[in-house]
This record gives structure tokens, sequence and C-alpha cells, in this order.
């Protein structure tokens, strides 16, 4: 294999390939972990700085709501403005948002902190992707974007087990502080081996798009998640909803008239695309909501130590990791709506038994067991949604159905975490136990039970009349239902 660099357009020649994937994965690492790293440490970022419970979820929403809103803008910055700037933009923003992060003494400058680095996220996602399909071909390709996610997937073990390890050891601020040598280490790289890149489209970018979207879905996460503390009624509730309605209507304005518009909203009439993105939402709310609940469990209420709580997470995040790479060997066999039916299915019976936690749990019957049964049913359902969502797309909108995947589960991450987050706290405020840790754990145990109707869902919505011939997947050969 050549080791070196075959095209002009984007690396100076004599610089060997792998500076790219190094490159690549490093800024993929760098934005998964982040997604879950500060969940382990929330509970000592609360005692320092004083969160409130609302403000402890925008930690990881702030996160996922610029992440996810601004990822298609991101993307399509990406071509129109050049792989190299948008990727060095990227490092820079998520650099320095975690040193302010990492130093921030009261709540609002964290959670800002946490928003900004959303952005520096979305725009390095899309931007180190290209970087590897602009550079690789063929088998390197393919051996190339193989590192790359299994890169994705094993962030998930890595950031528990790192956001345990750094906040024992070093404290919650390092959870953060972490990025800044690798950023700096990641734009010096970048610099030095990347050719500047000119403009090749002078099209405009959908800022309105991106900027109401965005906006929008933060205003009813927001709403949703000041429900728990003030009820339905509340004016903040009613504001932040109808700011909501009013924005994501402006969106659906600007994506119809716009000159260049962010999201071809016709694509969306394809009934397998948005099953697919309504099936992907649905699983980032579960999963987000549940590794957030699992972490304040163990530390709150069973007292483990961050180190202890990362440790004791990792096997479902091998679960996660292995059930992905056999559903690519499934899903020929099964077909796409067995697998996602059958996965939503185990993920709820999972749920459901990870609702009989008590204040008193034992690790193997009460976390370990369920935990690993729920990954079980996740990890089946990613690819078959992934290959539901672009199958039968053209070239042109190939990028777009890809970045509405993840727009999806970014969002619904986010919403679905501040929805059972309020579920969470109004079973808290309702339970009839006269001991606190037995009605915060009352609340958890609803909270994992509506999970569960989230997945038993996801199976009714794959297993919709009409389906069948829509269910199929990318690639050489034709998957469908049997």
């Amino acid at each position: 294999m050549n080791s070196v660099y075959q095209s002009p357009r984007v690396l100076k020649p004599t610089v060997p390939l792998v500076v790219v994937l190094v490159l690549a994965c490093g800024a993929q690492l760098m934005v998964v972990l982040d997604g879950l790293i500060v969940n382990v440490a929330l509970p000592q970022m609360q005692a320092e700085l004083g969160l409130s419970a609302s403000a402890q979820q925008w930690v990881v929403n702030g996160y996922l709501i610029s992440f996810g809103g601004l990822l298609l803008l991101a993307a399509r910055a990406t071509d129109l403005i050049g792989h190299r700037k948008i990727f060095l933009a990227g490092v820079t923003v998520f650099t320095l948002a975690s040193l302010a992060g990492g130093l921030a003494h009261d709540p609002a400058t964290l959670l800002a902190a946490r928003l900004v680095q959303g952005i520096g996220a979305a725009a390095l996602a899309p931007s180190s992707l290209s970087l590897l399909t602009m550079t690789h071909t063929g088998e390197q390709r393919t051996r190339a974007l193989s590192i790359w996610s299994a890169t994705s997937g094993s962030a998930g073990a890595l950031g528990l087990v790192l956001g345990g390890a750094i906040t024992s050891g070093l404290g919650w601020r390092w959870v953060l502080l972490i990025n800044v040598p690798i950023g700096a280490a990641l734009w010096i790289s970048a610099s030095a081996s990347l050719i500047p890149s000119h403009n090749r489209d002078r099209r405009p970018l959908d800022l309105p798009g991106a900027v109401t979207v965005t906006l929008g879905a933060a205003a009813l996460t927001f709403g949703i998640s000041q429900v728990g503390g003030y009820g339905w009624t509340s004016e903040r509730v009613i504001v932040a909803v109808l700011a909501a309605a009013a924005l994501l209507g402006l969106f659906v304005v600007a994506e119809q008239r716009g000159p260049a518009p962010l999201v071809q909203l016709s694509i969306l009439r394809r009934g397998n695309i948005l099953v697919a993105n309504v099936i992907v939402a649905g699983l980032g709310a579960i999963m987000t909501a549940t590794l957030y609940f699992l972490s304040l469990y163990q530390q709150r209420v069973l007292g483990d130590s961050p180190l202890r709580t990362g440790l004791a997470l990792v096997p479902m995040s091998a679960v996660l990791t292995l059930g992905a790479i056999t559903s690519k060997s499934l899903l020929p066999r099964f077909g796409a709506r067995r697998l996602v039916v059958a996965g939503g299915l185990v993920m709820a019976g999972g749920l459901v038994w990870l609702a009989t936690i008590s204040a008193h749990s034992d690790y193997l019957p009460h976390i370990l067991g369920p935990t690993l049964v729920w990954a079980a049913g996740a990890s089946i359902v990613t690819l078959p949604c992934v290959a539901l969502a672009t199958a039968g797309v053209d070239a042109e909108h190939a990028g777009l159905a890809s970045g509405l995947v993840n727009t999806a589960r970014q969002t619904g991450g986010a919403m679905g975490l501040a929805a059972l987050a309020t579920v969470a706290s109004r079973a808290t405020a309702h339970s009839r136990s006269t001991e606190s840790l037995d009605r915060v754990v009352h609340g958890y145990s609803v909270a994992m039970l509506v999970a569960g109707g989230i997945a038993v869902l996801v199976a009714l919505v794959a297993l919709g009349p009409g389906r069948t011939k829509r269910w199929k997947a990318v690639g050489s050969d034709t998957i469908a239902d049997r």
C-alpha cells in the first residue's frame, strides 16, 4: 500500500496517509468522548458549583443541542469553505471551550462552555470524516473507515472509564481540560500537514435555517426540562414551548423559500427516511437518559466512586460495540425490520428490569444484568436504521441523509433526557416514601419504565403497515424483510 498522499487537494506532498487517519480518529474520539465523559463527573460538578437538577441536564444537553443542531450546517460548510478551514476552526473552538469549561467557577460559565463545545464538535465530526474520504481510495478507504468507526464505538466505553478515572484522580475539571493538550496537538498537526483549501462553491450557507432549528430545539428542550419543577401551565414552560413552535415554524419557512436550504424538506416525504430518523431519535433519547440516570444512581445512591461507576458500565459499552459489529452479519439474514423490532423489544425488557433498582441494589442482578440486556437490544437497532435512512438516496442527497441521522440522534438525546428527567422529578415529588433516597430511586425507576415504553414504540414504528418495501439496506445486495 502506498503510504504517501496521492491527491494534491488535501495533504501536503510526502506526508504519510497515516497522519490523516490519526487526525480524523483523534478528532472523532474527542467529539464522542465529550458526549459521555461528563456523566460520571456530574456529582462533583454539582457539589462544587452548586448546579441545580435542571443545570445538570444542561451540562449534557447543551452539548448535544448545539452539536446536533449545527451538524448539517457544518457539513455543508465543509463542502463549500474547505475541509482544512472547518477542521482547524472546529479544533480551535472545541479546545478553547474546553479550557473555559474546565476553569469555570459558576454554572453559567460551564453551561456556556458546553454549548460552544458542541459548536466545535459539529465542525469536527463531518470534516474529520471528509478528510478520510478525500485522501483514501479503494481498500485503503475501507480500512481507514473501519478504524474510524471502531474509534467511535470504543469511545463509549473509554469515555466512561476515563471520566471516572480522571474525576477520581484529578477532579471534574480535568474531564474538560484534558482536551486542551489534545486539541493543541491536533491543531499543530493539521496546520503542518493539510494544504490550505480554496472555495469551490460560491453558494450561500443557510444560516437562518441553522439558527432557527437549533434555537427551536433548545427552547423546546428547556420547556420540557422545566415541567418537573413548575408544571405544564407555568409561564416559563408555556413561553418556551410557544417560542419553540415559532422558531421551528420559521425553520420550515426558511427551508421552503431559501436559495440554498439546509434541509430539502422533500426528502422527508420518503417514508423510509422519516421512519428511520424517528427511530434513531428514540434510540438517542433512551441511551442518553439511561447513562445519565445510571451515573447519578451509582454515585448518589449506592455511594460508588466515579472510577468504580465508569468501570461498572464497561461491560455494557462492550456489548454495544460487539452487537453493532454482529448486526452487520445479521442484517442480510433477518432484514432491517426484524432487527429493529427485536432490538426494541429486547431494550424494553432490559429497561423494565433496570427499573427494579432500589436504594440497596446489588451490582450483578440489578445493574450488570439489565444493562447488558438493553445494550444488546440497542446495538442491533442502529445499523438497520442507518441503512434504511440512506436506502435509495441519490448522490446529491447522500450527505443530507447521513447528516439527518446524526442530527436525530443528538437532538433526540437532548429532548429525551429533558423529558425523562422531568418524569423522574415528578415521580420523586409524588413518592409516598419517607426516605429521601427511596424517593429519588423511585423517580429513576419510573423514568426507566417510560424509557422502556419508548423502546416498545420503536418496535411498533418498525411494525407499521406498508413498510416492507422500504426496509432495504444500502449496498450491492438488496436486503428486504422476509
